[in-house]
């Protein structure tokens, strides 16, 4: 976005007078002066008007790569948190859309944008989640139509709903569900004798994680991803 729409935008202050400002050397981005209305800007840099930090309106989506370790909350005294990761401005404004286990790798959405994260993780939206797991034990030809049918996880009265499973070896699988029960997928295999070794979540809706991000690296989401949801 333009730097002089940026600002605009953010405050009460019409293009003409931010220009005015611009070209007076009273803004700057990041800490460097810019003098050009039209220069670029992502919505993660800082703009400071005459010393004072403008806050934009515009809301923020990013994928994350999570690695092991980190736990799915805002603040935690005993792990460091997924949050921590996002290396961006007013970054206390960021929720997690859809959590991972502690112990689980894979793609995490973050943003800014309460309607848009209550889409993305209501129950009503039935939105499919991809999970690559291996198990413990090999797997049994009869959890493909087990899972189709619908687990009865422990301490749950109703059955979770249909879930899609792709044999990839013995031991491995793509899992697709469409809810976000606690600890689902290690508790849909528990329930049928087995145990969950590892999980990666690398698929959410139409949101595919990233293959180029390495763990612990993220991402903005393109419009095209934003609007899918």
């Amino acid at each position: 976005m333009r730097l002089d729409k940026y600002i605009s935008n953010a405050t009460d202050l019409s293009r003409s007078e931010v220009k005015r400002f611009i070209k007076s050397g009273l803004v700057d981005v990041d800490n460097e002066v810019k003098t050009n209305p039209g220069t670029k800007i992502l919505p993660s840099q800082q703009v400071n008007l005459d010393g004072s930090t403008i806050v934009s309106n515009l809301n923020r989506y990013f994928m994350l790569n999570k690695p092991a370790g980190y736990v799915s909350v805002s603040k935690d005294h005993l792990h460091p948190t997924a949050i921590s990761l996002i290396y961006e401005h007013r970054n206390e404004r960021l929720q997690i859309a859809g959590r991972l286990d502690i112990d689980t790798t894979g793609l995490l959405i973050i943003t800014d944008d309460g309607k848009w994260n209550h889409r993305l993780t209501s129950p009503k939206s039935h939105c499919r989640k991809l999970y690559k797991v291996t198990l413990l034990d090999p797997i049994d030809p009869r959890y493909k139509h087990q899972l189709a049918e619908g687990v009865l996880l422990d301490g749950e009265r109703h059955r979770c709903l249909p879930a899609e499973m792709n044999q990839v070896d013995a031991h491995s699988l793509t899992l697709s569900i469409r809810e976000g029960k606690y600890h689902q997928v290690k508790r849909m295999f528990t329930a049928l004798g087995n145990k969950v070794e590892k999980l990666h979540r690398y698929q959410i809706g139409d949101i595919i994680l990233d293959q180029d991000l390495l763990e612990g690296d993220y991402r903005p989401l393109s419009r095209t991803e934003v609007a899918c949801i």
